[in-house]
């Protein structure tokens, strides 16, 4: 799909997922005009091996929507193991108050305070995680963020303390942090484009380059405390008059800069009802689907300049009729 107009470029079913099958599918739509600036795909091998033979030249960047949600799964999952320790601990307590102090048993005793050091453990463990998972959104995969080099050290920490972390009993700290270390790299791709177009704003405005980041570094919230508008007019002082038009570039960079293959997983979600009521038609209707989907105009939209208009439309920038006459049905018009 492409990120800018929604149009799907690929639908089909297949039976593998091997770089083979990816590399003829792809290969079939190169035939038809594709030409990415950028990709983005998640981790699967078959994917990833049929675009460095395809597109040798070309970074694949990592898909930050799987990886966050790997993430923000381990949270609540941990959250719920604390929260599990905490109810058995207050089992235990109501027990013991039940229980006639002079002839409490020493087992119960000793199982209540196991339960203490287990919350306790729990807790501290979902907490640190929260915290940790909190700086890779929001200050390491995050788009207006620090360079390159400054979030690659950040992962590198958020890698090692989870290691440190790792327990036996919860197999999902150990798997997140294999998945960042084996995609780092690709996870932060997108980084080093957001660099290279920061580089060219400071080039153009004949700016240093510190300046530039740190109008980025203010995107980063909403303007909401007198220390956030403090900085602005700082900056906007020290640029003076090239401070909108800086301002104005450096959200157009952030904003062509993406970051996640979410497109992609929202249309399967929503295609993924459709497959069991028609699996008696056959695969031959993806391709009919494939035309409704980027044929079909938008009624509404997030974006004004999206509404109206269909991913095809909006992908060459031509108008086209209604997708039926499209297919050579007659639209009925009212008299």
């Amino acid at each position: 799909m492409d990120n800018h107009s929604s149009y799907c470029f690929l639908l089909e079913e297949a039976q593998h997922r091997d770089e083979d099958t990816w590399g003829w599918h792809l290969l079939e739509a190169i035939e038809q005009g594709l030409a990415p600036n950028y990709i983005i795909a998640d981790a699967g091998k078959g994917i990833r091996a049929a675009h460095r033979a395809i597109w040798e030249n070309k970074v694949c960047q990592g898909d930050l929507w799987h990886i966050l949600d790997q993430a923000t799964t381990l949270v609540r999952s941990l959250a719920k193991k604390a929260q599990g320790a905490t109810t058995q601990r207050e089992k235990l307590q109501a027990q013991m108050e039940k229980t006639n102090l002079g002839i409490i048993s020493g087992s119960l005793l000793n199982k209540l305070t196991k339960a203490i050091k287990n919350e306790q453990k729990w807790l501290n463990l979902a907490s640190d995680v929260k915290i940790l998972v909190y700086w890779l959104r929001m200050d390491i995969l995050c788009l207006a963020g620090a360079s390159w080099s400054e979030r690659m050290e950040l992962m590198d920490f958020v890698i090692d303390e989870l290691k440190i972390r790792e327990t036996k009993a919860h197999k999902g700290m150990k798997a997140l942090r294999v998945a960042l270390s084996n995609q780092k790299d690709d996870l932060l791709a997108f980084s080093n484009l957001i660099d290279q177009k920061l580089s060219e704003i400071a080039l153009r405005f004949k700016i240093p380059l510190s300046w530039v980041r740190e109008v980025c570094l203010l995107r980063k919230k909403p303007l909401s405390t007198n220390q956030d508008w403090q900085k602005w007019n700082e900056l906007h002082k020290k640029m003076s008059h090239k401070f909108w038009e800086i301002n104005q570039a450096v959200e157009f960079a952030l904003n062509s800069t993406p970051r996640a293959s979410s497109l992609v997983e929202n249309l399967n979600s929503r295609l993924r009802n459709y497959f069991p009521l028609r699996k008696h038609l056959g695969s031959d209707y993806l391709e009919l689907l494939q035309f409704f989907l980027n044929h079909r105009t938008f009624m509404e939209s997030r974006k004004p300049e999206r509404v109206g208009k269909s991913p095809a439309e909006l992908m060459t920038g031509e108008k086209h009729p209604h997708w039926l006459e499209m297919l050579g049905f007659e639209m009925f018009q009212r008299a």
